[in-house]
C-alpha cells in the first residue's frame, strides 16, 4: 500500500481532504499510481485506491456492458414451444406481460431494475469517466457522479437472472425452451457490470475533478 506521504512524481497533491469512514481522521491524499492504495495513518482503513488500468479499465468494461445491454434488449431472450405454439419472449416483453396480467407494480419493478436503472448507470458512468479521462469540464459532471451511487442499488440484473433460472425449472416439463442470443448477452452484461463496478472508484474521480478545477483556476 502507498504511504500517505508518498506522492506520484508527476502530479501535485489534490487540494481536498478525505475523511476516514472508520475513525473520521482527515488525510490529504496524494496522486496514486495504478494498482496502489492509500490507507489511514490511524486505523489502517483503505481511504482511496487507484485500480490497475486507471480509468481505461472501467471505461472499457462499461463500454462492453453498454453493448451487451443493447444486445440483450434487441434480440429474443427465450422461445417457448407449448403444444405447437411458439412464444418469443424478451426482457421488455416480460415486464409488459406482467402489466397486462394485472401485476403493474411487479412490471414497473422489472422494468426499472433490469432496463432503466442499468441503462442510466452505464451511460452516466461512461459520461463521467470519459469527461475525467479527457479532462473535459462536461455539463452536470459532478451531479451525475453524485447520483451514480444512488443508482447502484436499483440495478438487479442478477435477481432477474435468478427468476429466469426458477422459470426454467418450473417450465421444464411443460414446454420446450430455446435460449436466444439475448440470454447470453444478458449473462455477459451481469459479468461486465460487476467487473466495471469493482473497477469504478468514485473518490478518485472526485479528486481528479477537484485537481482539474484547481489547475483551471490557477491558470
Amino acid at each position: 500500500m502507498l504511504p500517505m506521504s508518498e506522492r506520484h512524481p508527476h502530479h501535485a497533491s489534490y487540494p481536498e481532504l478525505l475523511a476516514c469512514h472508520e475513525c473520521d481522521t482527515l488525510s490529504k491524499i496524494p496522486a496514486l499510481k495504478p494498482g496502489r492504495a492509500a490507507r489511514c495513518r490511524c486505523c489502517g482503513h483503505v481511504l482511496l485506491r487507484n485500480p490497475k488500468g486507471g480509468l481505461d479499465r472501467p471505461i472499457a468494461l462499461y463500454s462492453a456492458a453498454f453493448i451487451l445491454l443493447l444486445l440483450s434488449n434487441a434480440f429474443p431472450f427465450l422461445t417457448l414451444e407449448i403444444q405447437g405454439r411458439a412464444e418469443v419472449a424478451n426482457i421488455f416483453g416480460a415486464s409488459l406481460a406482467m402489466y397486462r396480467a394485472g401485476m403493474a407494480e411487479l412490471a414497473v419493478a422489472v422494468f426499472l431494475t433490469t432496463i432503466l436503472a442499468p441503462a442510466l448507470l452505464i451511460t452516466s458512468s461512461l459520461y463521467v469517466l470519459l469527461g475525467v479521462r479527457l479532462r473535459r469540464p462536461l455539463p452536470a459532471l459532478r451531479t451525475l457522479l453524485s447520483w451514480i451511487s444512488q443508482l447502484e442499488p436499483w440495478v438487479m440484473l442478477d435477481v432477474f437472472m435468478l427468476g429466469v433460472l426458477v422459470a426454467f425449472v418450473k417450465l421444464g416439463n411443460m414446454a420446450t425452451m430455446h435460449i436466444g442470443i439475448s440470454l447470453f448477452a444478458f449473462v455477459g452484461l451481469i459479468l461486465a457490470s460487476a467487473a466495471a463496478t469493482a473497477a469504478f472508484e468514485p473518490h478518485l474521480l472526485w479528486q481528479r475533478m477537484a485537481y482539474g478545477r484547481a489547475r483551471r483556476h490557477a491558470g
